[in-house]
């Protein structure tokens, strides 16, 4: 499935869809599926890679990803992407749509091969991590 799948559908969530889990292995696509659904749903889109991870290479503690997880999920529209197993079941509770990204191994190893080293979109401040005089 190329990720213009999405073209053509409602805008708004109009196939029912208000509450969307995208989930699957590191480089199966997750985020460019995302995008491409959130431009054509409009729902709001959040990234848990962007909730984990700080800036500066560090990350949140768990109470606090458990916080800003929880804030995101009371909302009424939503499309969260990512995997993180631990908050799978509070989630799978709350959504009404789930794409399971289930490509082979040796797909998603090119995809996250792919984007050694590159900006991402879902954090955009990545592209630092790989620069050394970032990490001093």
């Amino acid at each position: 499935m190329g990720w213009d799948a999405c073209a053509g559908l409602p805008a708004g969530g109009g196939l029912g869809m208000e509450r969307v889990l995208v989930i699957g292995c590191p480089g199966a696509g997750k985020s460019t599926f995302a995008r491409a659904l959130q431009g054509a749903t409009g729902l709001p889109l959040y990234y848990l890679d962007q909730l984990f991870h700080l800036p500066d290479g560090s990350h949140v503690s768990q109470a606090d990803f458990d916080e800003g997880l929880a804030a995101i999920l009371k909302a009424p529209r939503w499309i969260i992407d990512g995997n993180y197993q631990r908050t799978l079941a509070p989630r799978l509770a709350r959504c009404d749509t789930v794409f399971l990204l289930d490509y082979p191994l040796s797909v998603c190893l090119a995809g996250a091969a792919a984007r050694i080293g590159k900006a991402r979109p879902d954090m955009p401040w990545i592209e630092r991590t790989f620069d050394p005089a970032f990490r001093q």
